[in-house]
């Protein structure tokens, strides 16, 4: 008896069916594999300042990297002192395209260089005075605004660190506003920086950090304004023997990086990183607010003269600063901030 063989047919659909199921199981794994391979990689990004790396800002810098790599997941770097540029802008401008840098400006930096005035108003003068009101700053309604502003720009506003009072430090002694007029200070080069020279009387000099001892040295400067961290740091006691405590600023360290870079980040990396720097930053302001006094005292000890000034002097002089609203504030800016931190 004849043995029957049975007949097997293929509908000619079912073939493209199956080569189509095949194709894409086969996709499927090789984005699994690509997305593991990306999962595993180190996220490689370096905290660059223009500090001395004994400040506060900078040894912050130095913790959130070290907390960061110990996660396994970071290869973060610490370059400061200007180490790769003693520029602040720049660096800003870096990040800002893409590179992976971390950077400390502030909020009058940011508002000039990314053209958002109103968020200049955390460090004008003789506005803010509390440090605590920085840490509930990320959760207002008007900081996120000024965040999506600022990530349609490619920046992204990581969080907001005390970094002391800015006061003057000149070659000649100043002990009211008069005493400063004419001086060649080095301060910010921005709209907040020009608008505090504009009603002081001092003309205000933009030139990198670096520049401000030899500027001093060589009189094409007569003293800066800055706080006593990093005058002490930047040993500008050697050619600026008076100190006026205006505190007319206190100064922020704002952390910004490239939206892209933050983007890139899985999202449980994106929490940690962002947890870490914010987390490092309240507890840096804590100690650099705790270790003014003793910068103050070393500043005496090498030979400064520091004088308690009239601050209702120095306020009062800078009143017409708002009243004429130089910084182009929007209606009512200062009420609904202050609501919305609570103050």
């Amino acid at each position: 008896m004849k043995s029957m063989k049975k007949a097997v047919w293929v509908l000619p659909g079912t073939a493209l069916v199956l080569a189509l199921v095949f194709l894409a199981g086969a996709c499927e794994k090789k984005e699994a594999a690509q997305g593991a391979a990306q999962s595993a990689a180190k996220i490689k990004l370096i905290f660059a300042g223009t500090e001395a790396a004994t400040t506060g800002q900078s040894r912050m810098m130095q913790e959130a990297a070290d907390a960061l790599n110990a996660t396994g997941r970071f290869e973060a770097d610490v370059q400061v002192n200007g180490a790769l540029s003693s520029d602040t802008d720049n660096l800003v401008t870096q990040a800002k395209t893409g590179v992976p840098l971390v950077v400390p400006s502030d909020p009058g930096r940011l508002a000039s260089q990314f053209n958002i005035p109103d968020l200049s108003i955390l460090m004008a003068p003789y506005i803010l005075t509390d440090r605590a009101a920085l840490e509930k700053l990320p959760g207002t309604a008007i900081f996120q605004d000024w965040q999506k502003q600022l990530e349609a720009q490619g920046i992204t506003f990581v969080a907001d660190m005390y970094n002391g009072f800015r006061s003057f430090y000149t070659v000649t002694p100043v002990a009211g506003v008069a005493d400063l007029k004419g001086l060649r200070i080095r301060g910010f080069g921005n709209a907040i920086g020009n608008a505090l020279a504009k009603y002081f009387g001092f003309a205000n000099t933009g030139m990198s950090w670096g520049e401000v001892l030899p500027g001093i040295q060589q009189k094409t400067l007569d003293g800066c304004e800055v706080q006593v961290a990093t005058a002490y740091g930047s040993a500008i006691y050697e050619v600026a023997k008076n100190l006026a405590l205006t505190k007319h600023y206190m100064l922020q360290s704002s952390f910004v990086c490239s939206t892209k870079l933050l983007q890139s980040m899985p999202d449980a990396d994106r929490e940690a990183f962002i947890k870490t720097i914010r987390d490092a930053a309240a507890k840096y302001g804590e100690i650099i607010a705790s270790e003014e006094e003793g910068y103050y005292q070393q500043m005496k000890d090498k030979g400064v003269v520091i004088t308690e000034v009239d601050l209702r002097e120095f306020q009062d002089a800078i009143a017409p600063l708002y009243t004429n609203n130089d910084l182009n504030y929007s209606a009512g800016l200062k009420d609904k901030l202050f609501q919305q931190l609570g103050l």
